[in-house]
């Protein structure tokens, strides 16, 4: 058995509680966080975000309205039309209302949050708002803290493993 079964065994005898991302997420409009003007710098500080490929914009000279992500209060930003999303952790400004900034309660990890969303592989084709309608409604398990900060070491290992091979494969080509 792995290390994170013998854990689930340990503190979950009972099996593992599903809760819905509504009740374990908040959200929040980023109406406040809107970039004014679209002239970007790279001579400018604050990055102006979309959820979506692309993901930073440019950079704005604004500093009214900066949504102040950083490593100890972090943020998932959902496209809320096509159920891509972004991890943050730095300072920001956004470039539509289309998009949900997302949190979470004491009882889950937002890193545990964002590695589960991945999981999903979902999105949309549909031009409707998926957090409230859709997203939100998904189950996530909800293992103990001590559960999830195990599950969020492994996949953050894993996933710089694999950056870090990528990117030497594509040095090499």
């Amino acid at each position: 058995m792995s290390e994170i079964s013998d854990m689930i065994q340990r503190l979950c005898p009972d099996g593992v509680e599903y809760r819905k991302f509504g009740e374990v997420c908040f959200y929040e409009q980023p109406t406040k966080f809107i970039v004014h003007s679209i002239n970007y710098s790279d001579d400018y500080e604050i990055p102006v975000l979309t959820a979506g490929q692309s993901f930073i914009l440019g950079y704005t000279n604004e500093v009214d309205g900066i949504y102040n992500a950083s490593n100890d209060n972090p943020v998932i930003i959902f496209d809320d039309f096509t159920g891509a999303f972004k991890w943050v952790n730095f300072p920001f400004k956004v470039k539509s209302s289309a998009m949900k900034m997302l949190t979470s309660n004491s009882e889950v990890l937002l890193r545990y949050v964002f590695h589960y969303m991945g999981v999903l592989n979902y999105s949309s084709s549909e031009h409707t708002r998926l957090w409230i309608g859709t997203y939100s409604n998904f189950e996530i398990p909800v293992p103990p803290l001590e559960v999830q900060r195990k599950i969020v070491e492994v996949l953050d290992n894993f996933s710089e493993l694999t950056a870090e091979l990528t990117a030497e494969l594509t040095a090499e080509l």
